[in-house]
């Protein structure tokens, strides 16, 4: 058994960079992110977590982006550019969004682009520091510059509807067509080298403030992406590129009828070959970009689930062994002093506690799955152990309002009692105080439920498309009397 890798205990805020307030139709790394840090300092917040950070795609989901490895361009702090001289202060007025309350993606999608592209057409390729970032991130940001090059040259289609050369990704016709597009590839990397020093700049002011990043990984990269694209072995594909199995997980008691992502699957037999360098380059990305890493459906990494990819119902499917601690060997041996979180939810097979022991990660408990009136259900704070985070909801759940609103009968009763309050209206706040006062070493809650928000501000309902992702925060919203509640409980359980 290995020691457990415990974090230092605190509490912290779960907010996407989409989430931030902006001007300009989505949160990015502005003056806003760096206020959030200052109140999440003032409230006594030792860690920030957010969603992913890589290109949105399917669905506009942080989860299904177009790499693992790039970040997102909607990110980009416009007013940044201007300060360099890449922007007029007429076109960015120009890129100013009427309405903030909610992320539009279409006119981000129509609009963004050909901001950052006026920005890229008076940015010099000979700038030293890009010069530096392109040479060391050469090993993914070619594959992506050139695949989203592509992708826009071929109509926004899938890779596996490219023309036959590109789709395979013949030596001499890539060549020509670096050479034909060589502005259009320049400008991704500009993109990714502008959303790096932002975002770089925005961690090192938080960690100077005393807060961590708890940065997250889709165990599952897209289908339509630059990582299947340019090393198609490392997936089980059919002979046109398409997985042929799918990822996703059975229906239970979180999603009756199962969910089905549609990831391909990873052939780890290859993977394993050369010591997963794969996981090994993504294990040591995110050990820059965060302080903290949260791996999503860490399940995953001992059994996966396969559903064929001609079923539109996750209801078909088979588990299947994955390779487990020689896989979290090899991540352990790049993560330098970056931690690792194990989203360890849904139905736990034995061989998750049993990895969960030997690598010493800390687990995940929700107080929205806790109260079935069975004093011993594990979500309870009082079965909880140190080495643990505890959240109100994540992402994919109700806010603690929207939950409450639908509790009833022993539910309702058991709840009530346990937190000793008499209505609901009070439970929300109940529960943000029984987190912190549990044993858990890292309490975190959604920034809708520190503002106490109905499910209009909900951030996912999986397996449903339209109306995800875009829930946006009012600056008016971060107040002192806020913090102060926040800070208060934290210096009362230890977690200041």
């Amino acid at each position: 058994m290995r020691k457990e890798k415990r974090l230092t205990r605190g509490a912290g805020i779960l907010l996407a960079i989409s989430n931030l307030p902006s001007c300009y139709g989505i949160g990015s790394f502005g003056k806003t992110a760096y206020e959030f840090v200052d109140f999440l300092k003032s409230a006594g917040q030792r860690y920030w977590q957010v969603l992913p950070l890589g290109p949105t795609g399917y669905g506009d989901s942080p989860y299904q982006s177009f790499s693992a490895f790039a970040g997102n361009p909607y990110y980009i702090d416009l007013p940044q550019l201007f300060e360099q001289g890449l922007l007029t202060a007429e076109e960015l007025h120009d890129a100013r969004f009427p309405q903030n309350d909610r992320v539009d993606y279409e006119w981000l999608y129509r609009t963004r682009f050909s901001v950052l592209r006026t920005a890229a057409s008076r940015f010099s390729s000979e700038d030293s520091a890009f010069c530096s970032f392109a040479e060391q991130e050469g090993w993914w940001l070619d594959d992506y510059a050139l695949f989203m090059t592509a992708k826009e040259r071929f109509g926004q289609r899938e890779w596996q509807l490219w023309d036959v050369a590109i789709r395979r990704r013949d030596a001499g016709v890539l060549e020509e067509f670096r050479k034909r597009w060589k502005a259009e590839i320049f400008f991704w990397k500009c993109c990714q080298f502008w959303f790096y020093t932002q975002w770089l700049a925005v961690k090192r002011y938080a960690n100077d403030a005393g807060v961590q990043i708890i940065g997250d990984i889709p165990i599952y990269v897209s289908a339509d992406s630059a990582d299947v694209w340019a090393q198609p072995s490392l997936f089980y594909l059919d002979k046109q590129g398409y997985p042929a199995q799918v990822a996703g997980v059975p229906p239970d008691a979180f999603s009756p009828d199962g969910q089905r992502w549609g990831n391909p699957l990873y052939r780890y037999e290859v993977m394993e070959q050369d010591g997963f360098s794969w996981w090994k380059r993504r294990m040591e990305h995110c050990a820059r970009l965060y302080d903290v890493v949260r791996v999503d459906h860490f399940i995953g990494f001992c059994r996966y689930y396969a559903i064929p990819a001609t079923s539109d119902s996750a209801a078909e499917g088979e588990w299947h062994e994955a390779p487990g601690k020689r896989l979290t060997d090899a991540l352990d041996s790049v993560s330098g002093n970056c931690k690792i979180i194990a989203e360890d939810l849904g139905v736990i097979h034995p061989s998750v506690r049993r990895l969960l022991r030997q690598t010493g990660y800390p687990g995940m408990r929700i107080l929205q799955f806790a109260f079935d009136g069975d004093p011993q259900n594990e979500y309870l704070p009082h079965c909880y152990t140190a080495n643990t985070l505890v959240y109100g909801g994540t992402h994919d759940n109700e806010t603690l309002v929207g939950f409450c609103g639908h509790v009833r009968g022993k539910q309702k009763r058991f709840m009530l009692d346990y937190l000793a309050v008499k209505r609901m209206d009070q439970v929300p706040q109940a529960l943000v105080r029984a987190a912190y006062g549990s044993v858990a070493d890292v309490a975190i809650f959604q920034m809708q439920d520190v503002l106490c928000l109905d499910n209009s501000a909900r951030m996912n309902t999986p397996s449903t498309l339209g109306g995800n992702w875009c829930w946006r925060m009012k600056s008016e919203q971060l107040t002192d009397a806020s913090a102060q509640r926040l800070r208060r409980l934290s210096e009362i359980y230890g977690r200041g």
